[in-house]
């Protein structure tokens, strides 16, 4: 998995942007909003990326913030919600605007994005309401870096995310995602 990638911002295009990193150029598609808090061409910059490998091909997502890349994993989640219409609903709202839409069912607001109608909005808020109800129950804000790294590299070694979650459950507060690892590899006996 791919979490993240540091370089320099090499090219900015209307739906993607390309970041040199130790000689490679790492090509990913972009929402409008995400590219336009890009740098400037040329000046150091790190990405949030998702990485999805299907049978035709592999393609990199990438986002200026966590939480933006977390709605994106949450709306690819929704039956036929794809990518293109998930960077289209981040091109649209912020993360938190189109949460705050999906919890107050805003069916008009929600159908305002690119390709997505009255029915398939309803859909998106059936879908997630749930999810972001449970995840704002569970501390509002959302989890650290660290145990998001974490949990990530966890579903990376093959653990189920029910598996990742308890062995993160009271990982210490402030830690090092490194640290946060180890505790949970202890927890699962590793």
């Amino acid at each position: 998995m791919i979490s993240y990638v540091n370089g320099i911002l090499a090219y900015r295009g209307t739906d993607t942007a390309i970041v040199e990193a130790g000689g490679l150029g790492y090509e990913m598609g972009m929402s409008a909003n995400a590219l336009m808090q890009l740098p400037e061409v040329g000046k150091p910059v790190r990405v949030h990326t998702y990485l999805q490998v299907r049978d035709d091909g592999v393609s990199l997502f990438g986002f200026a913030t966590q939480e933006e890349k977390d709605m994106f994993g949450k709306l690819i989640g929704v039956s036929s919600v794809g990518p293109k219409m998930a960077l289209a609903a981040l091109s649209t709202f912020a993360p938190d605007a189109l949460a705050s839409a999906i919890m107050a069912s805003d069916v008009d607001a929600i159908s305002r994005i690119p390709g997505i109608g009255k029915k398939k909005a309803s859909r998106i808020v059936l879908e997630l309401q749930g999810t972001l109800a449970s995840s704002a129950e569970e501390g509002g804000a959302a989890a650290s870096d660290a145990v998001r790294s974490a949990m990530e590299a966890l579903l990376a070694l093959g653990y189920s995310s029910a598996e990742a979650d308890l062995a993160l459950k009271g990982a210490p507060e402030g830690a090092s995602d490194s640290q946060v690892l180890q505790y949970a590899l202890k927890r699962l006996g590793q």
